[in-house]
Parts: C-alpha cells; structure tokens; sequence
C-alpha cells in the first residue's frame, strides 16, 4: 500500500469513528459513544472542571450531559478536516447540537471541536478531545449562538 494510499485509508477510518460517534450520540448510547476513546484520554471540556483525565472521567462527564436531554440530541459536523500520520492524527470541525433539556430548555449552539487520535493496536484512537466555545470579553458569556 503506498503512503497515499494508506494516509486515505486512515482517513476513511477516522471520518468513520466521527460519523459513529455523532450517531451514537443521536441514540444516546453512551457505550458506542465511548468505544473509541483510549483509556488515558484527556478532554477539555466547555464545561468546569479545567480538564478530565481517563476514560472513566470521560464517560461520566459524556453520561451526565446525554441524561440532560429530553428526546433525540441532533447533532450536526460540519467543516470537518482530518490530518493523519503514521501513529498520530488530528481533526477539527464545528458541531451543531440542538434539542431539548430535561429542564425544559431549548439548545441551539455551535461548539468548536479538535481531537487527536494515536494509532493503538493498528486501531485509531481518541487520545484527546478539545471542545470549546468563543466567548464575549465584554460580557464574559458564551457566544453560543453564532453560526459557521
């Protein structure tokens, strides 16, 4: 195989584990969910703490956001871009979640995302996961509602 060949096979494999994780997230199953996220991941998350080491911190924070939500979570890729090495890669994209919270709320927000994987076991996997959210320095709020 040659390295070009192989650089869009890995990322094929990529885009794959990103379109299972936005469709695991639809059907709120939190095993599929997590499935490829390695064991010492470590995620900074739009929410506090400052950063969540392991899986288990993970797929407590990934648990307790799906609960959150009464009905489907529709989530939406855009602007995605994969970047591969021969162990290492990154990716980047803007997410669009909207639905319904269990408190009633209504969400509809843009969140920016980069993730970088490291090839475990001839198996891609996230070894960290940067999401976040521009704010106004004037407010000191979120600017959830700006769109690509």
């Amino acid at each position: 195989m040659t390295t070009e060949t192989a650089g869009a096979t890995d990322e094929a494999q990529i885009g794959a584990l990103i379109d299972d994780w936005a469709s695991a997230l639809r059907a709120k199953d939190i095993n599929r969910l997590m499935a490829s996220y390695a064991p010492d991941v470590l995620t900074f998350d739009v929410v506090n703490p400052l950063q969540r080491k392991g899986l288990d911190a993970a797929r407590k924070r990934a648990q307790e956001w799906i609960s959150s939500w009464q009905g489907p979570i529709e989530c939406e890729i855009r602007e995605l871009t994969i970047t591969t090495g021969d162990a290492v890669a990154f990716s980047h994209n803007l997410n669009h979640f909207s639905g319904r919270q269990m408190d009633g709320g209504d969400i509809n927000m843009w969140i920016r995302a980069t993730l970088c994987y490291r090839k475990i076991d001839n198996k891609w996997m996230v070894t960290h996961e940067h999401v976040s959210a521009p704010f106004d320095p004037e407010s000191g709020q979120a600017s959830l509602d700006l769109k690509p």
